[in-house]
């Protein structure tokens, strides 16, 4: 199944990433612990992908 997106709705979505991604490293931040570390860089690492993906995305609506 395809969603297609507007540009404003792709936009909206990497913003929303880009925010998820700075809590969730000014959440690492406050916390200590492997266990809290590796969950975070899991979880920022999965939005980074999914923020690369949108970018790319737009990028080839743009074209």
């Amino acid at each position: 199944m395809s969603t297609f997106l507007t540009a404003e709705q792709l936009d909206a979505q990497i913003s929303d990433i880009r925010a998820n991604i700075r809590d969730l490293t000014e959440q690492a931040a406050a916390r200590s612990g492997a266990n809290d570390d590796e969950h975070a860089q899991n979880l920022i690492e999965a939005q980074q992908e999914e923020l690369d993906r949108l970018l790319k995305l737009r990028d080839t609506l743009g074209s």
